[in-house]
């Protein structure tokens, strides 16, 4: 019970204050994240849109499944399959081979084969999204 007072005690003095601001909660820096960017301001005029997450991250997942690298891009709608064209094109001029990719149009997700999670994403701020 003394130990409860003691801590009770302890917080009630950071509440105040304490001495000199010690108790004081600094102001957050630009950005808590390294690599996070707000999305630009208009959406890009593309037939597809990628949504972002409900912290508004870039929906781009990397997983295994049966051993196999997989990269799942999530929340896309509209047109799926020139979302897909697109992207491997972008791959290619990196200088990626040919790249195995899975289209689930009611779901709305695109899984690639490998971990291409970098460059999808840079792919993704490229766009605009």
């Amino acid at each position: 019970m003394a130990a409860m007072a003691a801590l009770g005690r302890g917080l009630r003095a950071l509440g105040r204050g304490g001495q000199g601001g010690a108790g004081r909660i600094p102001d957050p820096k630009a950005s808590s994240a390294e690599n996070f960017l707000y999305p630009g301001a208009p959406p890009p005029d593309l037939p597809y849109f990628v949504r972002r997450s409900r912290l508004h991250n870039l929906p781009v997942y990397l997983g295994l499944r049966q051993g196999r690298r997989l990269t799942a891009l999530r929340r896309i709608h509209g047109d799926i399959w020139a979302l897909e064209r697109d992207l491997r094109a972008f791959l290619g001029s990196l200088g990626v081979p040919e790249v195995q990719a899975q289209v689930n149009e009611v779901t709305g997700t695109l899984l690639l084969r490998g971990h291409w999670g970098p460059e999808v994403r840079q792919w993704l701020l490229q766009r605009g999204f």
